[in-house]
């Protein structure tokens, strides 16, 4: 029986994850033993190694023919600075200024490839989403949640999607268990497609992460004010929560529990 595009894509995208994994959590590992390990055929895991753009960009293979990953996958993930523009634990982030972490970022932007023409309010966006993070740990500070402190923050996150398509997530709050995928959108209004934009990062970054991460979309609508709800995603039978960057905190209490039912 033949199978549909998206059948493929879906078995290619579960092979290419499995395969990321067990790089990422070895010390240097050789397609063969990847091969073995996964019960996959060889030359099926060489094809993915050596033509998917994804894999290209999170492995490395030495001279000796061993693949390494260049973000781990345990917890704080040593090597997420070198596909984003910035990182850092959330309380390394608070302790910078505007000024200095606009910087960083910007240098960051540069590193990964990422155009930072200002022409359509990017920098204003960027400021926008800083805002809102850190009223998020201010909340946070005030309901009494304080392990939010070594939790991660990472702002523009590179996926390499094909050849000549990259797309950048806008901002990843990881904790040990949980990573949170925040979209954001200066608006007050829920468009669909926008709902669509936020969960389609999902697959990129459990392939980065690995399958012990659970990955929780979140679409922040910054112009809107007292906004919590779970919206469906069209074409599909999931719903992801949409919320206004006042009401972020809510989004981390349904998944973490940190407010009493």
């Amino acid at each position: 029986m033949r199978i549909s595009e998206r059948d493929r894509l879906n078995r290619q995208g579960l092979a290419e994850q499995a395969i990321c994994s067990a790089i990422c959590r070895s010390e240097g590992i050789k397609a063969r033993q990847i091969a073995r390990e996964l019960e996959l055929d060889r030359s099926e895991v060489n094809r993915l190694l050596y033509s998917s753009p994804l894999m290209k960009e999170l492995c490395w293979k030495d001279e000796e023919d061993c693949w390494h990953g260049l973000v781990s996958q345990a917890f704080p993930h040593s090597g997420l600075h070198e596909i984003c523009a910035y990182s850092a634990e959330a309380r390394d982030f608070l302790a910078l200024s505007e000024e200095a972490w606009l910087a960083a970022l910007l240098e960051g932007c540069r590193d990964i490839g990422r155009n930072v023409n200002d022409s359509r309010g990017l920098i204003h966006s960027f400021t926008d989403c800083r805002l809102t993070m850190r009223r998020l740990f201010t909340d946070l500070e005030e309901l009494g949640v304080r392990d939010y402190k070594d939790w991660v923050i990472a702002f523009e996150l590179k996926l390499k999607h094909s050849k000549w398509v990259r797309i950048y997530a806008d901002v990843l709050v990881i904790t040990p268990e949980k990573l949170f995928s925040l979209e954001f959108k200066m608006k007050e209004v829920v468009v669909p497609e926008e709902v669509r934009q936020a969960a389609k990062y999902v697959p990129y970054l459990e392939i980065v992460f690995g399958p012990k991460k659970e990955v929780l979309p979140v679409l922040v609508l910054t112009a809107a004010q007292d906004l919590f709800e779970f919206v469906p995603i069209a074409g599909e039978d999931r719903y992801l929560p949409v919320c206004s960057g006042d009401m972020l905190f809510n989004a981390f209490n349904e998944y973490l529990g940190f407010l009493p039912p």
